[in-house]
């Protein structure tokens, strides 16, 4: 057996069907493909997986993919988020994009931003004033 049928072979035991995102990709692409997917959607890594899915969803929100969307957060589901998680996710990916925009729309001095910032964690860390 070739290690494309291999993958296929694994990738339908593991996932019941071979999805056509399998089958829309060159054959020698699928073996790897699979790798990635199998250790960092499957399997533990060092972050839990309810969380990797939580940032797999931030992320597909942003980029604003439909495919994504929906994998990430039946994924997440699966591993154990709640609705009330994933609506504060949808806020939080709305605050941070927002942001970004104001940032780079006002042309903010990276530089000086960094600075303020380490001034704030800074301030915040020294406790409760």
């Amino acid at each position: 057996m070739t290690e494309y049928e291999d993958s296929m072979k694994e990738i339908k035991k593991t996932m019941g069907l071979v999805m056509d995102q399998f089958k829309a990709i060159p054959k020698d692409a699928v073996a790897p493909e699979w790798d990635e997917m199998k250790k960092y959607s499957f399997s533990e890594s060092k972050i839990p997986a309810k969380y990797r899915e939580l940032i797999g969803l931030a992320v597909a929100a942003s980029i604003k993919c439909p495919y994504c969307v929906y994998f990430h957060t039946q994924a997440a589901k699966m591993n154990g988020a709640t609705d009330e998680e994933i609506a504060e996710l949808a806020l939080l990916t709305r605050f941070t994009t927002g942001w970004s925009s104001i940032l780079h729309a006002s042309s903010i001095d990276i530089d000086e931003f960094k600075k303020q910032f380490d001034q704030v964690a800074k301030h915040m860390q020294s406790g409760p004033k």
